[in-house]
């Protein structure tokens, strides 16, 4: 076997996992309702019947006062037992073992019945919590005491207890957010209090064969936080309450440092899963952007850890695992770490899904079975619209062939790929290149569909994917040599000079701007040493929260480019960026010396530079290049020329070009195929 770690069983006395594989907590929003419960017993179940080995559900509140949002999922009393029964039920059936993940909020719940050790606000939340007392934290202990219980009599495995990520428990444990002078605050002793007796209540409540899991916070990444010294004490003090094992926890949900997206390298903080592992003689999981089967074996061969956690990257293909054992690696369906369609959404109060697999939480919604009747579906675009919906059609059996004026399938994906931090989106145009050969759907390169070609094709169904065009603003000197379009920029064919100007601050021209400013590093080991030292990370452990402040620098792979991004609207440059990653883009490219600018009209472009309007009058920029990133308009000239006996469906940029999005294009084609 090419992964013999990975693929290893692991016997921890209570169960013997099949491998080393682990789906780790993820919410979808499936949780909190009942009415969704038999959705959510679909979507674990096709991540079991796809070789997982361990699978931990979304966080489930011990109480009311420890949900997320309002009437988010609880497990208190019996009453509720019933439906969680048959999520556990059809994940054994699968073969794979389940732990339902004990979270609470603590002052991170979006409602008003909070409460934490201290009555502090959160800097991410509107709410104050309440301080709990004495009394209160009594009944705390014993509501994460029922909630195990409850959760064995539903049949889970075991239960993974929430210590990390600025939850409750870590909000105990830490001196920035415990301020109290009682037995339960002060001391790292006193901090450790509460978590220490949740873990020995729970585990004298469910007895010895049932899995504890405990996510630990190995790196704060907020100021005041711990420092290792005192979570290895933590880990002692768990060990001896009855933990099974360890779950890697980095970074409070207020840091402000990425933790999960594109931009932190793979496997980026699997060195504190090491320090964790030198620190206990129990099992760790080692967790944060991992994504493919060869860095998940390399971590365990090191013994850098004994299980490997995948969340993402299991909501992106359900079957990675059995596809990693039986060598189909390349067809692996790879999370892009975009947050796009699964944290965005959720921090959204909207239902997770998946950027590259919209089946994702929809398994019992959105089915791709075998049409009644074969059909040939000519498909003009090898973007990731008429992608998704060439391949999807070839799985339900029809006879596709696909259109590509390009050399090579992605469309706007061939310039995402090169920006550093979206490298992961090569990933998924290598998906879609093995799918199409795999399936023997025709692709024709270099080839621009007519209306005769068409035509000659004999199709029973046309879509229209063509995709995008850059939108030609209407500034003076727009032809003039010093403009450089998105395209051409990004993918190499021109070359940007020393001062630049990017006229458009939204997605694509964010790109452009990190594209400018940053090469990749050499190798792995390279790119984790840049982003600590970028971010300022402490990588011995040492600084409260594992955060130097101070000795944030700029990256050494940063170039030496003078950038301006500019944008017409008057809001904050990159307001419609992702909720979970946009800050991080913008404090990246603030470090690195971009100046962006909003409120800004354009006079002209002339052989001086950019003559622009902004709030405190006219100014002249003195660039040597122009950027147009200013919008996209769809590509549907083919229809003009088709005649209107022929019914064409239009997905993607070529139905919508406003709002570029990858994650709508790629659904709309899934959608469509799934139901020609």
């Amino acid at each position: 076997m090419k992964y013999p770690h990975l693929f290893a069983p692991l016997d921890l006395g209570v169960v013997r996992l099949r491998n080393r594989i682990v789906m780790g907590s993820m919410h979808t929003g499936l949780e909190d309702r009942a009415r969704d419960f038999p959705k959510l017993a679909a979507y674990f179940a096709e991540r079991a019947r796809g070789g997982v080995g361990l699978i931990i559900t979304g966080g489930i509140a011990p109480n009311a006062a420890g949900w997320i949002g309002p009437f988010a999922g609880k497990l208190s009393s019996r009453r509720e037992v019933a439906r969680h029964r048959r999520v556990t039920e059809a994940v054994h059936a699968e073969g794979a073992h389940i732990c339902m993940q004990i979270l609470h909020a603590g002052r991170y719940g979006y409602h008003p019945l909070i409460v934490a050790p201290s009555a502090l606000k959160a800097p991410i939340n509107h709410f104050t919590p309440r301080e709990l007392s004495r009394r209160g934290i009594e009944r705390h202990i014993a509501d994460f005491a029922r909630c195990a219980a409850l959760a064995r009599e539903a049949g889970y495995d075991g239960v993974e207890i929430m210590g990390s990520e600025g939850y409750l428990l870590n909000q105990f444990v830490s001196p920035r957010t415990n301020r109290r002078e009682d037995e339960w605050g002060g001391s790292q002793e006193n901090r450790n209090r509460f978590p220490v007796e949740i873990v020995r209540r729970v585990r004298e409540t469910v007895g010895p064969d049932f899995i504890i899991v405990y996510r630990i916070s190995g790196l704060d990444l907020v100021s005041g936080g711990n420092v290792f010294e005192e979570t290895a004490g933590l880990l002692r003090q768990l060990e001896h309450a009855g933990v099974t094992l360890f779950d890697t926890g980095i970074g409070w949900h207020e840091a402000r440092v990425p933790t999960i997206a594109g931009m932190v390298p793979r496997a980026g903080f699997s060195w504190v899963t090491a320090r964790i592992k030198s620190a206990t003689r129990l099992p760790v999981i080692a967790t944060n952007r991992i994504n493919d089967p060869a860095v998940a074996e390399r971590l365990l061969r090191e013994g850098t850890a004994d299980l490997v956690s995948m969340a993402r990257p299991l909501l992106a293909d359900a079957e990675f695992a059995s596809k990693a054992a039986s060598g189909r690696e390349d067809e692996i369906n790879t999370c892009i770490a975009c947050n796009q369609a699964c944290l965005d959404r959720i921090f959204s109060g909207k239902r997770a899904t998946c950027l590259v697999n919209p089946r994702a939480a929809r398994e019992t919604e959105l089915i791709v079975h075998t049409a009644p009747a074969r059909k040939r579906i000519g498909i003009v675009g090898a973007g990731p619209a008429g992608l998704a919906c060439a391949i999807t059609a070839a799985e339900r059996g029809h006879a596709v062939t696909v259109f590509e004026e390009e050399q090579e399938i992605g469309g706007q994906f061939r310039y995402a790929r090169e920006v550093p931090g979206k490298d992961e989106f090569r990933e998924t145009l290598r998906y879609f290149a093995t799918r199409l050969e795999k399936l023997g759907v025709d692709v024709r390169l270099r080839t621009r569909a007519t209306a005769e070609a068409i035509l000659d094709g004999g199709f029973d169904e046309v879509v229209l994917a063509a995709g995008v065009r850059p939108r030609v603003p209407e500034i003076p000197g727009i032809e003039h040599p010093k403009v450089l379009w998105y395209p051409d920029v990004l993918c190499g064919r021109r070359q940007a000079g020393e001062r630049v100007a990017i006229v458009g601050a939204g997605g694509i021209g964010f790109d452009v701007a990190t594209y400018l400013t940053v090469s990749r590093p050499p190798d792995e080991t390279a790119a984790v040493h840049e982003f600590c030292a970028e971010w300022g990370i402490d990588t011995q452990l040492r600084a409260p929260g594992g955060l130097l402040e101070s000795a944030r620098r700029t990256p050494g792979n940063t170039t030496r480019r003078k950038i301006y991004l500019l944008q017409r609207k008057v809001s904050r440059p990159g307001a419609s960026l992702g909720r979970t990653t946009g800050w991080a883009h913008r404090m990246a490219l603030q470090a690195r010396g971009v100046e962006m600018r909003s409120g800004i009209s354009y006079q002209r472009i002339d052989d001086s530079g950019l003559h622009i309007r902004g709030p405190h009058g006219p100014e002249l920029l003195d660039v040597d290049t122009v950027i147009i990133c200013a919008g996209q308009e769809s590509r549907t000239e083919l229809l003009r020329d088709l005649p209107s006996t022929v019914r064409v469906r239009l997905i993607g940029g070529a139905l919508l070009a406003a709002e570029l999005d990858a994650e709508r294009a790629i659904r709309e084609g899934t959608e469509l195929a799934a139901q020609l």
